[in-house]
């Protein structure tokens, strides 16, 4: 849930007392004066101006990049590290934070380098997350919130080298044991210290991400990423500017320039109305409960907006800079510029479960848990399992940080996880049509309801994740009589197979559709689940429900959404009159299963909202 970016706005390091830094100190007065004196006038610490400033100077430096001829990578490369150690050292003064990056960095690389063993990743692992988690310790200690510190920066280096130390492992192994996935990101030699340097200090990224893997960033370097797939019509190609193969950028990387400054603007207006300090007061307990939640709700919509404005300012940059390419987009024919989107404000802000808004926030932490830890701790050829949901908890909790906040936030997340997948399979239904393929006219009213309750109960939620201590946060859950963890709790009591408020929609769920016998079709599905994994091991493109930020679905959804489209089939033979006596209902399982390992019958179960 939170960003890399929230720990940047914290203090760890100190500066180095060697002589080139005395030397090079005495040039920080004067780069933080201007800073100074904008920061008095607005509020707000020379620091945060800074690093706000970073990612608009990625702009100007970014479309230098893009011009450092295409023949001459080694001159990206020391361009990408001079600018980064620009922020660093020359804006920030992060002396012992740039010695944290290369421990890591430098670690990753040996480790990577000479250990050849099928453990060599999470050896990569525990080091890289110990070393992190020492510094998030020592920045809780320091507990200053007007500094910047290097721990955001270190959470998406984190994410790069464990990534990068599972790609080389993969370049080690045949392509008959490697998924689809693994085989396009493997790592086949160790790439050489400026390359590496270059991919770990690629400065549009560097402060807050988003993070890549290494076959990206050598792909773009070596311009490769931007060659037309085989049959592709060579006039049809992105426009280029003189003779670089990078296609012009100017427009995508300008339009999330400006979406990222209206978020950056929305956050100064609303943080002087919403901020801690406010639900903290006895002002805020002047107000009626309703009034009380709507402020509770702005405050995390508040916080968000700083998410959304340098997220997006950071991916126009990759943008501009060439790395954000993802192809070509077969229905326009234009370049898509999606490949490090990591935030999709709309989507959260309308999300009608709790999948839509977590999955929608932090994109590239969810893909990073999904494919380095969800997938990694499962054995070959075996369905994810618990092991491997606990394991990416643990790992989304840690790399995070210790506040008692985000740990609070995780658990409550998880219940309301498994209490919308509960609520969507035995409500939503009511407000379809008998087969689910079509709402009914009561369905708007169900929509408007969800986006409410979901957004309410997050603003619950979420509030542990700003706050962090645990007394502040127990102090503004009861300002709000707990109204969440209440609701959770009635809804884990409703939804009991034990009641009987859960048979009863079963049954009239079950009267709407068909007299199917529904407990036949569920056996029938379960002895399938034991034979047949409903993911494929061996391609991460069939994985569905993999833990959305360590946060695991309920596994009863499997079953269930396999009964009903069961269900839905007999439904649409007697509707169109054809034979249903001999129905094999074990093979309609089995392909049932079968769609569901290709990814298929996720959009047709859940595309509809």
């Amino acid at each position: 849930m939170l960003s890399p970016f929230c720990h940047i706005q914290l203090y760890l390091a100190s500066p180095s007392s060697n002589c080139i830094s005395a030397r090079f100190l005495k040039m920080l007065p004067f780069i933080n004066t201007p800073f100074a004196y904008v920061g008095s006038a607005l509020g707000a610490s020379v620091d945060e101006l800074k690093l706000v400033f970073s990612f608009y100077l990625s702009y100007p430096l970014a479309a230098l990049l893009k011009r450092i001829p295409d023949k001459e990578p080694w001159k990206k490369n020391l361009f990408v590290i001079s600018v980064s150690l620009f922020y660093l050292v020359g804006l920030f003064d992060l002396w012992a934070g740039l010695r944290t990056l290369l421990i890591s960095a430098l670690g990753a690389y040996y480790i990577s380098a000479k250990i050849n063993s099928p453990y060599m990743p999470w050896l990569g692992f525990v080091f890289l997350m110990g070393h992190m988690s020492v510094n998030h310790i020592y920045r809780q200690i320091a507990d200053d919130a007007s500094a910047i510190d290097i721990t955001g920066a270190q959470m998406v280096l984190v994410m790069k080298l464990t990534a990068f130390c599972w790609n080389v492992q993969d370049g080690r192994l045949p392509d008959s044991e490697l998924s689809d996935f693994q085989r396009e990101h493997a790592v086949r030699e160790i790439p050489s210290i400026l390359d590496y340097l270059g991919y770990v200090f690629f400065f549009p990224a560097i402060m807050g991400g988003p993070a890549f893997d290494y076959c990206d960033y050598s792909r773009y370097i070596t311009t490769t990423m931007f060659a037309l797939p085989p049959g592709t019509d060579p006039s049809k190609a992105p426009p280029t500017r003189k003779k670089r193969k990078i296609p012009r950028s100017g427009t995508p990387a300008t339009i999330k320039a400006f979406i990222g400054t209206v978020w950056v603007l929305a956050f100064l207006k609303f943080s002087s109305w919403y901020n801690t300090g406010f639900v903290l007061s006895d002002d805020y307990m002047k107000y009626r409960l309703p009034r009380r939640v709507w402020i509770l709700y702005m405050l995390g919509m508040t916080t968000r907006m700083k998410y959304y404005g340098v997220w997006s300012l950071a991916e126009g940059a990759c943008i501009l800079s060439g790395i954000g390419y993802n192809g070509i987009d077969p229905n326009t024919g234009r370049a898509k510029w999606d490949r490090l989107t990591n935030i999709k404000p709309m989507a959260i802000e309308t999300a009608q479960n709790t999948r839509a808004y977590l999955g929608n926030w932090n994109i590239n932490t969810n893909n990073w848990l999904r494919n380095y830890m969800y997938l990694r701790v499962t054995p070959k050829g075996k369905k994810p399992g618990a092991r491997a949901t606990i394991a990416t908890f643990i790992t989304s909790a840690f790399w995070h940080g210790f506040y008692p906040g985000y740990y609070l936030a995780f658990i409550l997340a998880s219940c309301l996880q498994i209490i919308a997948k509960s609520g969507r399979r035995l409500i939503r239904p009511f407000f379809m049509t008998p087969d689910g393929k079509a709402p009914l006219p009561s369905k708007k009213y169900y929509d408007l309801f969800t986006i409410f309750l979901t957004q309410v109960a997050f603003a619950y939620t979420v509030a542990p994740f700003i706050i962090l201590s645990f007394n502040d946060t127990m102090k503004v859950w009861a300002r709000v009589y707990f109204y969440t963890i209440i609701g959770v709790a009635a809804s884990f009591a409703l939804f009991s197979r034990r009641l009987p408020f859960r048979k009863t929609l079963v049954k009239r769920q079950s009267t709407r559709t068909s007299s199917i016998d529904v407990s036949g079709i569920e056996k029938v599905a379960r002895e399938e689940a034991k034979r047949e994994t409903l993911t494929r091991i061996d391609s991460t493109d069939g994985v569905r429900r993999a833990p959305t930020l360590g946060i695991a679905d309920d596994p009863e959804a499997e079953i269930d959404e396999i009964v009903l489209e069961v269900k839905k089939e007999i439904e649409d033979r007697k509707r169109r009159g054809s034979i249903v006596q001999g129905f094999d209902v074990r093979k309609a399982v089995e392909e049932k299963f079968k769609a569901f390992q290709k990814g298929g019958a996720a959009k047709e179960v859940l595309g509809v909202q």
